[in-house]
């Protein structure tokens, strides 16, 4: 054998002795990516990043978690093909785009069901509330966890104190089609828009209004441009945290059972914070120039009755969740 020979069949065994003598990394520990539609300051992604660090302190775990904000990962349709070939791991996404996906979600935004945020979150431990996160199972995606930002409001670029304010208003709506029965109903012009196009489109006045929580107000500054905000409190607006099933299926019962409870903790702290927070965040808006204004919930009363016994039909689903919510 020649020197060369030596010197290759040395190499080589030397290799496969520092590889065989280095711990071994389960794929499973490579950074896990969560992607979020929202900036940083709403509590979308704030649940994430709180999520990530639980996880980064819980050494049974080996996982590290990467939020990325904003659609860093691509829109909710875009991650949401991600989770289902396995390239993300976690999204947390609004459920009225879940909507489009099967009836059964327009249960969370039947008009006035909730009183307040309170009442929304604690719907979310009902049956059926999660049983609606089972049913995304065969399209590739763990239903984990509902996270509220708050209820629904109006902000606009002109003031808004009765029904007839909203006649021919062109309100960016929530692209599902509960959002626009109700802006329709109400007698707004409904014009959906992707997050991004918002601001701008408040600008150009391509819109002159936005169906909005207050996180996602102060989020963006939104107030800056429209500077009225009416409390409206129409509507729930729950997000749902999901998983890619191709990657869940791969994990240990042990570290499954482990991630549910985080998750659990993780919704308890979110709804308490906003709870807590919700009304500090219009204060903060009413000091940086936004003018607030309350319209009794009873004046929408009969558009209410209308979209709900509408939606209730669609779907036994729907009947079902908001039968569970009116005994709750």
């Amino acid at each position: 054998m020649t020197f060369l020979n030596h010197l290759k069949t040395g190499l080589a065994g030397l290799v496969l002795a520092t590889a065989m003598a280095l711990p071994l990394t389960p794929a499973l520990a490579a950074n896990i990516k969560f992607g979020t539609p929202t900036p940083p300051p709403h509590i979308f992604t704030k649940a994430a990043e709180r999520f990530a660090e639980i996880v980064a302190a819980d050494k049974s775990l080996d996982l590290s978690v990467k939020v990325f904000p904003s659609n860093r990962l691509g829109d909710v349709p875009t991650t949401l093909s991600l989770l289902q070939s396995g390239a993300a791991q976690f999204t947390l996404v609004p459920v009225g785009a879940l909507a489009q996906r099967n009836d059964a979600f327009y249960g969370w935004f039947l008009p006035y069901m909730f009183p307040s945020l309170k009442e929304a979150g604690a719907a979310a431990a009902l049956p059926e509330a999660r049983q609606m996160l089972t049913l995304l199972e065969e399209q590739g995606l763990v239903g984990m966890a509902y996270i509220f930002p708050g209820q629904r409001h109006l902000l606009s670029k002109t003031a808004i104190s009765n029904p007839a304010d909203l006649k021919g208003l062109k309100v960016r709506a929530f692209p599902n089609d509960i959002f626009h029965a109700w802006w329709s109903a109400v007698g707004a012009a409904p014009t959906a828009l992707p997050l991004p196009q918002i601001m701008p489109s408040l600008v150009t006045g391509v819109i002159d209004a936005v169906d909005v929580d207050v996180d996602i107000v102060i989020g963006l500054k939104m107030h800056k441009q429209a500077k009225h905000l009416i409390l409206t409190n129409h509507m729930a607006f729950p997000g749902a945290v999901l998983i890619s099933k191709v990657w869940w299926d791969k994990l240990d019962a042990a570290k499954q059972k482990r991630i549910s409870k985080i998750w659990s903790q993780v919704e308890a702290w979110a709804l308490e914070t906003q709870i807590a927070n919700e009304a500090a965040i219009i204060s903060k808006l009413e000091a940086d120039g936004a003018e607030v204004n309350r319209i009794n919930a009873n004046v929408f009363a009969p558009f209410a009755k209308a979209i709900s016994d509408e939606f209730i039909a669609r779907d036994p689903a729907i009947a079902a969740f908001a039968a569970a919510v009116a005994k709750q």
